[in-house]
C-alpha cells in the first residue's frame, strides 16, 4: 500500500508513535523514527522494524522543541531515502495543573513540543513534498483538540492549535497532491496510560480493573481503549490514494467521547 514512500514519525520510540511506525512499515514505507529513551532499546527497535518488514529505518534523536533539530530530522529523511512523503507529527508531552498554578516553564515546554514543533516540521517538509507533487501530513492531536478539560490548559491550547494549523496547511496545499489532516485520539492504551491506571489503583486502594473502568467510564462511552495500531491503520489510510480528497479534517477516535 505504501511501498516506495518515505515517512517520518515523531515520538515513535514508544506508545502511539511506535504503533504508527509499525503499521506504516508493515505496508512498505521506509521510516525515520524519533524519540527519547535508552539508546540500546531504540537501536533494537529500529533493527526489528527493518528485519520484520523489509524496509529501511533510520533514527533521529531530534528534540522536537528545537527548530534546528526538527529541520535536521526532515533533511535526514531526504538524504537517507530521497524524499519525505509522509510526516506524522506525534510527539507530545503533558502536565496537569489549574490555570492559576500552572508553571510558566511547563506552559512553554508543552507549546514548544506539542504545537511549535509541528509547525517547524511541516515548514521543513513542505518544499520537498511540493517538489514531488505528493505529501501526506498527519498530525496527532487529541480529543482535547476539539473539547476542553480542567487542569490541562497548555495541552488543550496546543491541541486546539494543531487542529487549526492543519486546516490552514490543508487550504494552502489544496490541489497540490498534498493533504493535511488531524487524528484526535481519546484514551489509547499505552505504557504511559497504564502507569496512570496503576497510580490511580494504588492511590485509591482499588484493583487495576476497577481503576481502568473508572478512567474509561468518566469520558469514553465505549468503555474500551483505542489502540496504537488503530491509529497506525488510520494514518496509513490517510496516506493512501483513497484519502486524496480528505484534507483539513479532524478525525476523533474516541469511543464516542466527543459525541456526548
Amino acid at each position: 500500500m505504501l511501498k516506495g514512500l518515505n515517512a517520518i514519525v515523531t515520538g515513535s520510540t514508544s506508545g502511539i508513535g511506535l504503533g504508527i511506525a509499525n503499521v506504516l512499515a508493515s505496508k512498505g514505507a521506509n521510516l525515520v523514527i524519533n524519540g527519547f529513551g535508552d539508546a540500546a532499546a531504540i537501536e533494537a527497535e529500529r533493527a526489528n522494524l527493518e528485519a520484520k518488514y523489509g524496509v529501511k529505518v533510520v533514527y533521529s534523536g531530534a528534540d522536537i522543541s528545537k527548530p534546528s533539530d526538527v529541520k535536521a530530522m526532515v533533511e535526514l529523511c531526504v538524504s537517507s531515502f530521497g524524499s519525505v512523503d509522509i510526516l506524522v507529527n506525534n510527539a507530545g508531552i503533558q502536565y496537569t495543573e489549574s490555570v492559576e498554578n500552572f508553571p510558566a516553564e511547563r506552559w512553554d515546554a508543552i507549546i514548544a513540543i506539542n504545537l511549535s514543533g509541528i509547525f517547524h516540521a511541516i515548514q521543513a517538509a513542505l518544499p520537498h513534498m511540493k517538489a514531488k507533487g505528493f505529501g501526506r501530513i498527519i498530525n496527532i492531536a487529541s480529543v482535547h483538540g476539539l473539547i476542553g478539560s480542567t487542569h490541562k490548559v497548555a495541552y488543550v491550547a496546543a491541541k486546539h492549535g494543531v487542529v487549526g494549523m492543519s486546516k490552514v496547511v490543508a487550504l494552502e496545499t489544496a490541489g497540490s497532491g498534498i493533504t493535511c489532516n488531524t487524528i484526535c485520539p481519546g484514551w489509547v492504551h499505552t505504557p504511559l496510560v497504564q502507569k496512570q491506571i496503576e497510580a490511580k489503583a494504588a492511590e485509591q486502594g482499588i484493583s487495576i480493573e476497577k481503576a481502568t473502568e473508572d478512567l474509561l467510564i468518566a469520558k469514553q462511552p465505549s468503555k474500551q481503549f483505542a489502540t496504537p495500531e488503530q491509529m497506525g491503520e488510520l494514518a496509513a489510510f490517510l496516506s493512501s490514494e483513497a484519502a486524496a480528497q480528505m484534507t483539513g479534517i479532524a478525525i476523533p477516535v474516541d469511543g464516542g467521547w466527543t459525541a456526548q
